[in-house]
């Protein structure tokens, strides 16, 4: 298929993309910078097959910006206090969630290893952070497996639920920390059984490295830093 384009980013550029957007996306700046922040997280979802999420977020950035600009000016009372918490956690949490949903559902293990290898970066970092890339997806699959669990005993996650939270804590609640904490101490184990703590140089059947998409989403992240320090320190605003 034409829409999958041999699309894939080698993970430090995922990485420095999401330090960027993060860094970036808590302050109030015009919508030509906003825009780089949204439309990068949107392209790596498009281009990565995962189209449905990538439509599904740019529709929701442009309600929740469509609202801001548009509608907060004239609401009062409750109603503007619901739409400053859509709009705002929306605009500004939603770019950062999908690049990390993004660079969490696309990187494999090895390859961020090799990645973090050739970037001379220290195991006390590299293993931590390998750890987590197969935590989160796990802990996914098991409160997956749990809710389903508990929809065939009748007792689903849902309004019903609330109106009885200790069930809900017990029954749903207490497994989903006890499968967590028993994944977080199994990944550990299985990491150190691989030989991530093994201080000689480790050989990579995998080869890792930068390509030109790379290069024109780094370029393009790094304008949008340089336009957003460029607009707080000298208070300048393009047209």
């Amino acid at each position: 298929m034409g829409l999958k384009l041999n699309f894939k980013l080698d993970p430090r550029t995922k990485i420095i993309i999401l330090v960027l957007i993060s860094f970036m996306v808590f302050n109030e700046v015009p919508l030509y910078i906003s825009g780089i922040l949204v439309l990068i997280p949107f392209i790596c979802l498009f281009f990565s097959n995962r189209i449905g999420i990538a439509l599904s977020y740019i529709l929701m950035y442009i309600v929740a910006k469509y609202i801001q600009i548009y509608l907060l000016p004239t609401a009062t009372g409750i109603i503007a206090i619901l739409m400053i918490m859509f709009s705002y956690t929306t605009t500004r949490m939603l770019p950062v969630l999908m690049m990390g949903y993004y660079t969490v559902t696309t990187t494999k293990v090895s390859e961020f290893i090799v990645s973090m290898e050739k970037s001379n970066i220290p195991k006390e970092v590299t293993i931590p952070l390998s750890v987590i890339f197969r935590y989160i997806p796990s802990v996914y699959e098991e409160i997956k497996s749990i809710t389903n669990a508990m929809k065939m005993r009748g007792f689903g996650l849902n309004v019903k639920s609330l109106k009885n939270p200790l069930k809900l804590v017990e029954f749903y609640m207490i497994p989903i920390l006890v499968s967590a904490i028993k994944t977080a101490d199994e990944l550990s184990a299985a990491s150190l059984t691989r030989g991530l703590s093994n201080p000689e140089p480790r050989t990579h059947f995998m080869e890792v490295k930068l390509n030109k998409i790379d290069y024109t989403l780094l370029t393009v992240s790094l304008i949008g830093l340089g336009v957003y320090v460029y607009y707080f320190l000298g208070g300048v605003f393009f047209a």
